[in-house]
């Protein structure tokens, strides 16, 4: 008979919030690295230390592009991956017959965080340096303290403190954090390559909803030619910047005939859920010369379900047409972002238990929910038929001016992953 008694919901909730002061202050070291695209090495290797402390076994490596360029949602690049590391810690339970659950029901989980920010703009416009945390009224300042390093400390301390109570997950669990989300996906992709999979994965983006679907989307870069002229003589000339706008007014156009369509993941929230974002624009050599080359980058939002070359060829139609009409040479580049939408079911398996556990956890039934960017989950749930979903602390500014996230939201996340650890995977004797 087995006498070990195994911590229920509120005594790992306990734990977690006894380890409230450790999350925000490694939060606050997270958030000090600054790791825009390509400086995201120093991160890393913080993680790769945290991970031992925990134990893990740790996994560092460089993603190999030979490797991953040919699979499904892979997203070309004009970038070396030399030095671009994604960083796994590794659970692997002892064999044992003291676990919270049968061996039949010990599910195996994936905790997948990107350690990438974006650029902060102006550094001008934020309250303190976007790389120097800070607290005040209850929320955490700094770039990238929501998107995403909040919701990897959660994983992180929601493991810790079921180690504290002196047990591990009866199943396998991977503690993921990858380069790239911000514009590819592919680190994730590439820890999918590698070989590491489980029969769920969870990703703390910071929504504070369990997310139900996601849209897709594709960057690219129009390269619009003119024809330099003086301004004496403007006629002569083709001003390649009044020719990017107007195919940028096409552009918008096609923006709106998509919106006209509706789908059911989004139609219930979201009146204009597909955005086209033009996200830089550059051109022109001298006040009083006609521009003879403008170049601008897109980010064009699509439904689930709908053909990545449909997508492409769409936007291709649109622009070969309104070029034509103004006799404007052009070329079109596919770099970044090549994803497709998904949808999560709610009524799988892992989705319901993650609601019954947020309920047992915090009390109050979560939000199921759809949103209008990309995650990586879709590499999950498209390609690797494991189920997937975001559920991560409340931020504000994501991608703005004084980012922040909630450490009351923080310690509430943590709380429900560390309780679907229990739920999921069962729990065995640390010893």
């Amino acid at each position: 008979m087995n006498s070990i008694q195994f911590p229920t919901h509120e005594k790992i909730i306990e734990a977690v919030d006894k380890l409230q002061n450790e999350a925000i202050e490694k939060l606050k070291q997270m958030v000090s690295f600054d790791s825009v695209l390509g400086n995201e090495r120093d991160v890393q290797l913080y993680v790769e230390e945290v991970f031992k402390s925990l134990d893990l076994k740790v996994d560092r490596f460089e993603i190999d592009l030979e490797k991953i360029k040919h699979l499904p949602g892979f997203s070309p690049v004009n970038w070396s991956y030399k030095g671009k590391e994604n960083v796994i810690g590794i659970h692997e339970p002892a064999p044992t017959q003291h676990a919270s659950k049968p061996e039949s029901e010990r599910k195996s989980l994936i905790f997948n965080g990107h350690v990438d920010v974006v650029p902060t703009g102006r550094d001008a416009l934020w309250t303190q340096n976007p790389f120097s945390p800070y607290v005040k009224d209850g929320r955490l300042y700094g770039r990238g303290s929501g998107d995403m390093k909040a919701g990897i400390i959660a994983f992180i301390i929601a493991y810790k403190a079921i180690k504290e109570l002196g047990f591990t997950p009866a199943a396998k669990v991977l503690l993921q954090t990858v380069v790239e989300e911000e514009c590819t996906g592919n680190g994730t992709l590439a820890c999918l390559e590698r070989g590491y999979r489980a029969d769920a994965a969870i990703i703390p983006e910071p929504f504070p909803e369990i997310i139900t679907a996601q849209v897709g989307l594709v960057w690219c870069k129009v390269n619009v030619r003119g024809k330099p002229a003086h301004t004496l003589e403007m006629s002569k000339g083709i001003n390649a910047i009044d020719g990017a706008m107007y195919l940028v007014g096409e552009l918008r156009k096609l923006e709106a005939e998509w919106n006209t369509v509706k789908h059911e993941a989004f139609s219930d929230k979201f009146d204009h859920p597909l955005n086209f974002n033009l996200g830089m624009i550059s051109g022109g050599e001298w006040t009083s010369s006609v521009p003879c080359e403008c170049s601008f980058d897109l980010r064009a939002g699509f439904y689930p379900g709908t053909p990545l070359e449909k997508v492409r060829k769409t936007i291709i139609d649109t622009i070969d047409r309104a070029a034509k009409e103004k006799n404007l040479p052009y070329t079109i580049e596919w770099n970044g972002f090549q994803a497709e939408g998904v949808t999560h079911s709610a009524s799988g398996d892992m989705m319901k238990q993650l609601g019954a556990t947020y309920k047992s956890a915090l009390g109050t039934d979560a939000i199921y929910s759809p949103v209008l960017c990309t995650t990586d989950s879709r590499f999950f749930e498209l390609y690797y038929n494991i189920p997937a979903t975001c559920l991560g602390p409340e931020s504000k500014a994501i991608h703005g001016i004084d980012e922040s996230v909630s450490l009351e939201s923080l310690r509430d996340i943590t709380r429900v992953l560390a309780c679907f650890i229990s739920d999921w995977c069962g729990l065995q004797p640390l010893h």
